[in-house]
């Protein structure tokens, strides 16, 4: 099981997502004689998983059923083990597109962190590029290793643990782009600089404080980066609903327009329908929800051109 390269039947040792619904998931590991506890019921991985294809409907021992999952990024960024907060896929599909990422890109990352957008870049710059990721933090840095193992991609990662602001990446002039997540992006800027390969590259900081991505863009004019912008993407949700409102009663007026049958009504609202025997009228209706992200945090993009 590799979350680059995708198959068809569950086998022992997988990574698989436990599917019971867009709001309700989890990461389980396959294992022979193992069992998973759901709120429908128990669910036996040698019987029920093992042998059986991704995307089944596995029922469980209450009688309800879910679904078994092959891993992506995306699914695996809401369901993976938080050890920082993490990125989610509305910035990370920003972040991929502005640093360009394609097939046999070589980015350098820091730091790690729960491996959020580590799993993300790595799909993207599969089978021939590499991530080189920097966390400061040992056991993550471990347990990062680790996870990347178990996911089939550990070839395309290289993990060090050190302090990037004085260490830098480790690296010279080999990386298409830079992303920096950490505490102190502006004293970063210099080794990403370096990183960055001769003849150019994008650098990406995510900052939640304004006041950290004024440094940082400060820092990357003093190294001579251009086209520096500053980007927050919200994240906005609509409810969709069925409205019924009861029918007007318009008495006995003009019999060309008032008269009409219930299907004629329906034909004249457009997207309407109407229920003559309830007397009733529905429509499609759709609002933001009530509460929602105000702020996330600042993406700051900028090109580091020949040097």
């Amino acid at each position: 099981m590799s979350f680059v390269e995708y198959k068809d039947i569950i086998q022992n040792g997988d990574t698989a997502i436990v599917f019971l619904g867009h709001d309700s998931m989890f990461a389980i590991k396959v294992q022979q004689g193992g069992a998973t506890q759901t709120k429908y019921g128990a669910i036996k991985h040698s019987t029920d998983l093992i042998g059986k294809r991704y995307g089944s409907r596995i029922t469980c021992s209450k009688g309800g059923w879910v679904y078994i999952l092959h891993p992506t990024p995306e699914l695996w960024t809401v369901t993976l083990p938080h050890r920082t907060q993490i990125l989610y896929s509305t910035d990370i599909s920003m972040i991929i597109m502005m640093l360009e990422l394609k097939p046999g890109s070589i980015v350098c990352e820091s730091g790690t962190g729960s491996g959020s957008l580590s799993h993300a870049i790595i799909r993207t710059i599969a089978p021939t590029g590499q991530l080189y990721t920097v966390e400061f933090h040992k056991q993550r840095a471990d347990k990062a290793k680790e996870e990347f193992h178990e996911h089939k991609v550990d070839h395309l990662v290289t993990v060090k643990t050190q302090d990037v602001c004085k260490e830098g990446f480790g690296v010279t002039n080999i990386a298409d782009a830079v992303f920096l997540d950490i505490p102190s992006p502006w004293e970063a800027v210099k080794y990403a600089k370096s990183a960055l390969k001769i003849e150019g590259g994008r650098i990406c900081s995510f900052s939640p404080c304004i006041e950290q991505v004024q440094r940082t863009c400060l820092a990357m004019t003093e190294q001579g980066f251009n086209d520096i912008s500053t980007f927050e993407i919200l994240l906005r949700v609509h409810d969709v609903r069925t409205v019924s409102l009861q029918l007007p009663d318009f008495g006995t007026g003009d019999k060309n327009s008032l008269d009409k049958p219930a299907d004629t009504v329906s034909q004249s609202k457009g997207k309407c329908c109407t229920d003559s025997q309830q007397g009733t009228i529905q429509f499609k209706s759709g609002a933001p929800v009530k509460e929602m992200a105000g702020h996330t945090g600042y993406l700051t993009f900028a090109t580091k051109y020949l040097s």
